[in-house]
């Protein structure tokens, strides 16, 4: 059997009294204790499924089976209370966010698994094996996708005359929480459903922009339960996965940047003589915020630098990742300078999401955790799309979308 690109699903969700309580920051922006601080005093806080260490001894592993024990007794115990509840017949949802001026509508719906394998669902991304493994016990445990995968399409007229249709009243769950509104109205309307469902069909394909590890993990989930089932028919809630898609022309990437542990051994004078080789560099006052592709801001020594490539190499047909502004960094930079070796798994390098603010590049240097920090120029949704489309990856975290999805506003159970 084959599936379609994205379809209905009853969605286990919270009720409009409850989302306040429920809805949290996505598992993998928080560490533990943040998540912890932040879950205080909040026994509904869908941070005790996702983040579920919280309810247990500080020195607990994460990753220990207790862990994943408790994450399936805390759902659990929500369902029963019925504080979320699924609906009874299959729904779209259209999930809205809204961060100051950045207004961005998407499709909660539930993707085949079978179109992410054959790349019809295209990724730009590799993936760290434990981060997976992680992933893959939380979705057995609970048994269910609680954390849904961000997703781009191209702009598409009938999508979006059918989210303006449907957004005309007031929405079903709507909660602020951390300058972000989340607004989710759900689509039943055979018709809509329908509309949305073929449009999505005519896509000729989707683009995972943030949750490479859940949607890997979700393809392992599928293909565990596949072989496990004696009388599979193709069609279980395994067989997809829970993704919001979003109009590509709507979606905001910000820069995501490095920090790295130690100068390889250079003095900072060397390691500016060493550069200078490849990049012209200019010493600013205040923060070197780069402005256009090819321009880096790097901080050393307490000092601001403005690094622009002296020699941009020409595009290399058939390759949408030589020419990235990480790309060039690390080739002519982190590479042959600074020793970084593999980035997804070096610990002397470590990544810095822009929604932080350049001062926090600025703070980790100050204070001994750095040397050296790298502030790089935001990648568009062309670059994800083309790198996607060439069937290549990025460098590891390439691109930091903003404002991020919550956790426990919907979730795609698995039977």
């Amino acid at each position: 059997m084959v599936l379609p690109l994205l379809r209905p699903f009853p969605a286990l969700r919270p009720l409009a009294d409850t989302v306040a309580e429920i809805a949290a920051p996505p598992y993998d922006v928080l560490n533990t204790e943040e998540a912890r601080v932040k879950a205080e005093g909040k026994p509904l806080s869908f941070l005790h499924v996702s983040k579920p260490e919280i309810d247990l001894a500080p020195d607990t592993d994460p990753y220990a089976p207790e862990v994943y024990a408790k994450a399936a007794e805390n759902f659990s115990r929500m369902i029963d209370t019925g504080v979320m509840r699924r609906d009874g017949q299959p729904c779209f949802y259209i999930y809205r966010l809204v961060m100051g001026e950045q207004v961005q509508t998407g499709i909660v719906g539930a993707a085949s698994v079978e179109a992410y394998d054959t790349g019809r669902i295209r990724r730009h991304e590799l993936t760290r094996p434990s981060k997976e493994d992680d992933r893959v016990h939380q979705i057995q445990a609970v048994n269910g996708h609680t954390g849904p995968v961000m997703v781009a399409h191209r702009p598409n007229t009938a999508i979006k005359s059918i989210i303006e249709a449907q957004t005309t009243g007031a929405p079903d769950l709507d909660v602020s929480m951390d300058g972000v509104q989340h607004s989710i109205w759900v689509v039943s309307e055979a018709g809509a459903i329908k509309g949305l469902q073929d449009a999505f069909e005519a896509e000729e394909a989707l683009y995972i922009a943030d949750g490479h590890h859940r949607s890997n993990s979700a393809v392992r989930v599928a293909k565990a339960r596949r072989e496990a089932a004696s009388d599979a028919q193709g069609d279980e809630w395994y067989e997809s996965f829970l993704t919001v898609v979003f109009s590509s022309d709507e979606m905001r990437i910000l820069d995501y940047n490095r920090v790295v542990a130690d100068l390889n051994g250079l003095a900072p004078a060397e390691l500016l003589s060493r550069i200078e080789k490849d990049f012209r560099v200019e010493k600013v006052s205040g923060e070197a915020r780069p402005g256009k592709p090819r321009e880096f801001g790097m901080y050393l020594g307490g000092e601001w630098y403005r690094l622009g490539v002296r020699d941009v190499p020409a595009p290399v047909p058939g390759d949408a990742v030589v020419g990235l502004d990480i790309s060039l960094l690390t080739r002519l930079l982190l590479e042959p300078v600074l020793a970084i070796g593999d980035p997804r798994l070096d610990p002397r390098i470590d990544f810095i999401g822009g929604i932080r603010g350049l001062g926090e590049l600025a703070r980790r240097v100050d204070s001994g955790d750095a040397a050296v920090a790298f502030a790089i120029y935001p990648t568009s949704m062309e670059d994800l799309i083309d790198v996607s489309d060439a069937r290549q990856v990025m460098p590891p975290k390439s691109t930091w979308f903003e404002p991020k999805l919550a956790d426990g506003l919907v979730a795609l159970m698995l039977d």
